[in-house]
């Protein structure tokens, strides 16, 4: 999933408080030529609808500088957050192309529903929900699915276990546990009616 953003390069000696007073935000992109920086502003609308459809570390961007002028696919490397305001106040971003792979968090998508689950009573225990990757900034999967249909009580995947797609490189131990299937939960009510029944008995 590629998204475009328009940026402006930041004014020299511009503050912060007064750009988001002026409804835009401060973001850096950095990697487009060796170590350094470009200081930029987005509209604060722009990052709004931005943050509706891209992650951090997982989705390639877009992103043009008007009057750099400079283009090229990059990712959203950082998000700072106002800590009281709940809103974004400054983003980085890095430019991936001429990079080789690049490491991204790939979220995992849970589908179909256990055997264990549905006619054992179990529960799906999931360990694992998202994971770093590696792979070229083309092949960046928005999700990684893993069906559970076939997984009874007992059962569990690992990473090693995981049909990752083609030139996506899984940072992590392969027998590192993903999800699994747990015993049915015995309330505390229903383990006091046990209790009660075995002493009657």
């Amino acid at each position: 999933m590629a998204i475009t953003v328009e940026s402006q390069k930041r004014p020299e000696g511009s503050k912060p408080r007064a750009l988001r007073r002026a409804g835009l935000i401060p973001a850096n992109l950095y990697g487009h030529k060796g170590t350094e920086s470009i200081s930029l502003t987005i509209e604060a609308k722009t990052v709004e609808r931005l943050l509706k459809r891209a992650s951090v570390n997982n989705t390639l961007i877009e992103l043009n500088i008007a009057d750099a002028p400079w283009r090229g696919k990059t990712l959203l490397r950082e998000l700072q957050i106002h800590p009281a305001k709940g809103t974004p106040y400054h983003l980085s971003f890095f430019a991936v192309a001429g990079h080789g792979d690049t490491t991204v968090e790939v979220r995992f998508r849970f589908v179909g529903t256990a055997v264990g689950v549905k006619q054992e009573g179990g529960v799906l225990d999931t360990v694992i929900t998202e994971l770093q990757v590696t792979c070229a900034p083309e092949n960046i999967p928005d999700v990684i699915e893993i069906n559970v249909s076939n997984l009874q009580i007992g059962d569990s995947l690992s990473i090693s276990d995981i049909p990752f797609p083609e030139g996506v490189t899984p940072l992590a131990e392969s027998e590192r546990l993903v999800v699994s299937v747990l015993p049915p939960q015995i309330s505390a009510e229903d383990a006091g009616t046990e209790t009660e029944t075995e002493a009657a008995s």
